[in-house]
């Protein structure tokens, strides 16, 4: 009897066009060019106190600047690059001391009004970030309970004490919504701030 020899050659072509089908799809960079996070770490609350210390430290910093004559346009565009979400989307802007059609600021330009002034676009503008703070801090609710975590997203909700060169404090209300990006970081996409109507000392 003649064995007819056996060719494995499309049965080999076949086992690896399946398993080439069955593979996991390759992973797509981010928009920055960054490989895109296939499995994201929870957001913690200690990553949103440190987001919003940023925030302070960073404030700080355009201030420091400006009284020491520094280059502190060039500070504020850094942090509105690096604190926000402008890089790669939206940010709903509403600061403390701002009224009429410019209360909402919706572009980086009118964020960065608001911290230093100059922008005859804005001319109600004189720089919040320039008064001379050399203290900020911030509480969210009672210790940590007005920090909300969902997902991708962090919201908080308390008050940010700011200390001027006399000693003098301004606390504010203010709201803040993060977004973790695709190198997982935390983003600014929603600031909401007004003046604390908290009751004076000794009179609660």
């Amino acid at each position: 009897m003649m064995i007819k020899p056996v060719s494995f050659g499309y049965a080999a072509i076949l086992v690896s066009a399946m398993a080439v089908a069955c593979s996991p799809p390759a992973e797509k960079p981010s928009a920055d060019g960054m490989p895109a996070m296939s499995a994201r770490a929870p957001i913690t609350v200690e990553e949103v106190n440190a987001a919003q210390q940023d925030w302070c430290d960073a404030l700080l910093s355009i201030s420091k600047a400006h009284t020491e004559g520094a280059d502190y346009a060039s500070i504020a565009v850094s942090v509105l690059e690096t604190n926000y979400n402008y890089p790669v989307g939206r940010v709903l802007f509403k600061p403390t001391l701002t009224f009429g059609n410019q209360t909402f600021r919706l572009d980086k330009e009118g964020a960065a009004a608001y911290f230093i002034g100059g922008n005859p676009s804005f001319p109600n503008d004189d720089g919040f970030a320039l008064k001379g703070w050399t203290g900020c801090a911030f509480d969210n609710g009672a210790s940590n309970d007005g920090v909300l975590i969902d997902g991708d997203f962090a919201f908080t909700m308390g008050n940010v004490m700011l200390t001027n060169a006399t000693g003098d404090v301004t606390t504010v209300d203010k709201f803040w919504a993060f977004k973790r990006d695709d190198a997982g970081k935390l983003r600014i996409i929603v600031h909401k701030s007004s003046l604390s109507n908290a009751v004076p000392a000794g009179m609660e």
